[in-house]
């Protein structure tokens, strides 16, 4: 049973800045972001979770039901994160491309402590075996500022140096590779990724996460931390949203820079919503997020309530599509998450033949990068980010890694899409060199 309190503060973002200090002291914590954004299905402004009360960790050999066990058995809010590599849990595919992070293939915990904000106040869940620390936790938040987070900071012995895993010249021999592919006919199109990389060095997550999503602002912002483990992610992208029977996806495709001249960004934003390629790339994984979903679906519930709707961030313009459809309420959660996963919008079509040439193709383990963070309730809905945009960082091994990607389709060129990704890992560098 939980202890529900509600608390209202003036000023949410000091608010929100001395929670996640306070978080700082737990092992597991979970932070989702909405920045405020506007967006017609957000429930909350943030989510904070800390705290492991029971908790779930595995491989993806029979992931989905070990999880699928898990969450019926706890009955309540569990949070955490499903890595790219869980397609093997799904398919008969193989993940031995190298992985410098090292994270489990799967994660969830029950959080003792649960902070939900809306507006100018927070509502509070807490296990009753903790419900005696509530007002103990709200004293030490509130005389929290950022002299705490100074006092605590890490500072790195060296500078960052961000190496690539893939050299240009490589990476051009491997989507020509792709197209290859494509021109036979046994792909129409797949994501192709990248990482980088910088080891033997220490960053302070909580300051970097601060300087990610103060670059960034994205709706889908994730701070989450599994012992030595961090994600830092600024990503824009929804995955999957379960609320009562309704479902709602919202892939990426297409991608444009911003420009300062008003003018400029205008036209490049246009341009965009015209651009026959981007929009072909829109469609082709609307189509395969369209079949995902119809495997759960209520016939004929599935529709694309938005086709290649132009959507302005930060730090660039990005070509958005709404699928949405309704399941039986019978339906297990999990069984929704496993029929669709991983998401379309980092993958390809088709799906399997697509992961597979990625396998090959590409050079690291994806692992968290390109899964998903979120939280299934305690009446099964849930909501998931897909995981872009992010920086990964494991504290014992210093070993940080951000990586991007684009969709490869027949029209690509090789150069724009290295610049592409370039544009994407911006925000990243900066953070990290800076």
């Amino acid at each position: 049973m939980r202890t529900k309190q509600i608390y209202k503060f003036k000023d949410s973002k000091i608010f929100k800045s001395q929670i996640l200090i306070w978080a700082q002291q737990f092992d597991d914590v979970v932070w989702l972001d909405s920045n405020n954004y506007e967006q017609a299905y957000s429930n909350y402004d943030a989510v904070l979770a800390v705290d492991a009360f029971t908790c779930i960790q595995t491989d993806y050999v029979q992931g989905f039901e070990k999880l699928k066990e898990y969450q019926t058995l706890v009955n309540d809010w569990i949070f955490g994160y499903l890595t790219y590599d869980l397609k093997n849990d799904v398919e008969a595919l193989k993940s031995s491309n190298f992985d410098g992070l090292e994270f489990p293939d799967l994660y969830f915990f029950q959080p003792k402590k649960l902070f939900f904000f809306k507006d100018n106040q927070v509502e509070i869940q807490y296990l009753n075996c903790v419900d005696d620390e509530i007002e103990d936790d709200l004293e030490a938040i509130q005389n929290l500022d950022d002299s705490h987070l100074e006092h605590s900071r890490k500072v790195s012995e060296n500078q960052i140096k961000i190496k690539l895993r893939i050299h240009k010249d490589e990476y051009f021999e491997r989507i020509n590779n792709m197209l290859d592919h494509i021109h036979r006919g046994d792909i129409y199109e797949a994501n192709f990724c990248q990482e980088f990389y910088a080891e033997n060095t220490t960053i302070h997550p909580l300051e970097t996460y601060n300087k990610l999503n103060a670059i960034s602002n994205p709706p889908f912002a994730t701070f989450l931390k599994c012992q030595d483990k961090y994600l830092l992610s600024a990503s824009p992208e929804r995955y999957l949203k379960k609320e009562g029977t309704s479902l709602i996806s919202q892939p990426i495709k297409g991608t444009a820079k911003r420009a300062l001249n008003i003018d400029e960004d205008i036209r490049l934003k246009q341009d965009l919503s015209e651009n026959e390629k981007e929009r072909s790339e829109n469609i082709m994984i609307v189509d395969l997020v369209r079949n995902d979903l119809s495997k759960t679906a209520i016939k004929g519930s599935v529709k694309v309530e938005e086709l290649c709707q132009i959507y302005t961030f930060d730090q660039v313009h990005q070509m958005i599509s709404t699928v949405t459809s309704k399941v039986e309420p019978s339906t297990h959660p999990i069984d929704i998450i496993k029929s669709t996963f991983p998401m379309g919008s980092m993958t390809g079509a088709p799906k399997i033949s697509a992961m597979k040439i990625i396998e090959d193709l590409e050079e690291t383990k994806r692992g968290l990068y390109s899964g998903a963070v979120g939280y299934f309730s305690p009446i099964g809905d849930f909501d998931f980010n897909v995981v872009i945009r992010s920086i990964l960082y494991n504290d014992t091994k210093k070993y940080v890694s951000y990586s991007v990607g684009g969709a490869i389709t027949a029209k690509s060129d090789p150069l724009k899409e290295y610049e592409e990704c370039l544009v994407k890992a911006k925000a990243m560098r900066m953070v990290l060199e800076n």
